[in-house]
């Protein structure tokens, strides 16, 4: 089995939702947004975000500022909120010299997403990421996860690891494309869903297990 680890972002190795709190309440006093143009971004914007979404918020509220506009301040506030905890980065980085290959597989909008990797400080501990946006198609979908390893020079036929918080997309997938998986402990586990490999409540856990596997 090849030493590659994919991670999920969102949830996993980022914390998405104290950023995007923090990126929406500097975002709607920035547009003097109302109370009702907050709740509804809040509610809309929990799983994930587009710049449809502003496409909407600007109808349902006749806001006069563009779309596009709207989307790119809450990109860079969400590059700026989000966070990646040290002992993350220092466990990749072990992973990194103990010659694993890091990759990034994540379900969002290219930019955003990158914008994400590169404010945490993410992007220069991974060697290939691989974004639903890129494709239009989203984990569970084999093809992403086909694009990530050729993103990090390496194939799904030889096999790897997946590891993050979301049963269907980042377990179910990764069994998919023929990986061994780690769930991030959190989301409701769905009926008949195969087990994951191994269950861990903080992606440091994960990345422990990784360090310590044997190699033959």
């Amino acid at each position: 089995m090849a030493r590659l680890a994919f991670f999920d972002l969102d949830g996993t190795l980022a914390d998405r939702q104290s950023a995007l709190s923090d990126a929406l309440t500097c975002l709607c006093r920035s547009r003097a947004l109302s109370p009702d143009a907050e709740q509804w971004l809040r509610t809309e914007l929990a799983d994930r975000a587009t710049a449809g979404d502003f496409a909407r918020l600007r109808e349902a509220f006749g806001l006069e500022t563009s779309a596009a506009d709207l989307w790119q301040e809450y990109v860079d506030l969400m590059a700026d909120a989000v966070t990646c905890r040290p002992e993350i980065l220092e466990g990749l980085a072990r992973l990194r010299a103990a010659a694993w290959t890091i990759g990034v597989i994540t379900n969002g909008a290219s930019d955003i997403q990158r914008a994400k990797l590169a404010g945490t400080g993410l992007a220069s501990l991974v060697d290939g990421v691989a974004v639903s946006g890129d494709l239009e198609i989203r984990k569970p979908d084999r093809r992403l996860f086909e694009l990530g390893a050729a993103r990090c020079g390496a194939s799904l036929a030889d096999g790897g690891w997946m590891v993050g918080d979301n049963p269907a997309g980042d377990i179910g997938g990764g069994h998919q494309a023929g990986l061994r998986t780690i769930w991030l402990r959190g989301r409701p586990w769905p009926d008949g869903l195969p087990a994951a490999h191994h269950v861990v409540d903080d992606v440091t856990d994960a990345i422990t297990i990784l360090l310590n596997e044997t190699w033959e």
